[in-house]
């Protein structure tokens, strides 16, 4: 069975096929269309190569409305299986918070009384069950004030309803109010310092068909282990490595290295000793035994 190699050293098919794009979403298409796009993209690149490797599948991390821009990572082939990450990580939006009145005087006060666990039932057309659930508002910040509108920043919990938020808020500051214009400025580990458009990476593939040139390409898409930053890290040897790819768990011998002051059933990303990610698990038993299961597959990645 063989394993990928560091992630710094992979050719560009490889990296089209297990790797992630910062992408700033255009106001207009769904992000299922966007996803779509890069996918099919890719797909007919490498088949113009003629390049062993191909995708059939391109994922969001996030889902973002129609009209919403910003950050919205699509990974490409393998990498689809690493979305569950993004349900680890937190979320940031700016958002014009429109008051059907002007805005109270005391506005960023009220505002800042949501930075808590708060209670949302998802709207009609959300595609989950509308029953209420808790989701935390890490921080809200007033950036700027308009007679009647409010630009305010939002760090959250993945699967805040912006939308009901803004809502709520109106009705806590007596005017009513509706949500603008929304972007979303990060989903962790991403955020809107490294984005790309969709130009940005046609450009780099088109760069690299034609001419052989594959620095935008390197600099546009990152290895898919990019996805894992912040989630606790085990290194383990590469005869294990073999045979997490061939579906056993993870057990002591094999256990190399693993991060500081992990928890038991946190999920943890499993390493080869050159960088190379091999699979999510859940962290069951000790590491520092000589025997027994240390972590419980949950995604395969090889």
């Amino acid at each position: 069975m063989a394993l990928r190699g560091p992630p710094e050293e992979r050719t560009p098919a490889e990296l089209l096929t297990f790797g992630v794009v910062n992408l700033d979403k255009p106001p207009g298409p769904s992000s299922h269309q966007v996803s779509g796009w890069l996918r099919d993209a890719v797909a007919e690149t490498l088949t113009d190569r003629g390049v062993d490797e191909s995708i059939d599948r391109a994922a969001h991390a996030g889902t973002l409305d129609p009209k919403v821009t910003g950050c919205l990572p699509i990974m490409l082939g393998d990498a689809t299986r690493l979305a569950p990450v993004f349900l680890e990580g937190g979320k940031e939006y700016v958002a014009v918070l429109e008051c059907h009145a002007p805005v109270p005087a005391d506005a960023e006060s009220i505002i800042a009384e949501f930075e808590e666990p708060i209670y949302q039932k998802p709207p009609r057309k959300s595609a989950v069950s509308r029953r209420l659930r808790v989701r935390e508002i890490y921080d809200l910040d007033v950036l700027e004030t308009d007679e009647r509108r409010l630009l305010i920043r939002i760090r959250c919990e993945s699967g805040t309803y912006v939308r009901k938020l803004c809502h709520d808020l109106g009705l806590a500051l007596g005017t009513g109010a509706h949500m603008g214009h929304l972007r979303r400025t990060a989903t962790d580990p991403f955020d809107d310092r490294t984005l790309h458009d969709a130009h940005d990476f046609l450009d780099a593939l088109a760069f690299w068909h034609a001419d052989d040139d594959s620095g935008p390409l390197y600099d546009v898409v990152d290895p898919a282990e990019r996805i894992l930053e912040g989630i606790p890290r085990v290194v383990i040897a590469t005869n294990a490595a073999r045979e997490v790819a061939e579906g056993a768990p993870v057990y002591a011998p094999g256990v190399l290295e693993i991060d500081d002051g992990v928890e038991q059933d946190s999920l943890v990303a499993c390493y080869t000793p050159d960088g190379a990610a091999v699979c999510l698990g859940e962290l069951i038993g000790d590491p520092d035994a000589e025997q027994g299961v240390v972590i419980d597959l949950e995604r395969v990645l090889v």
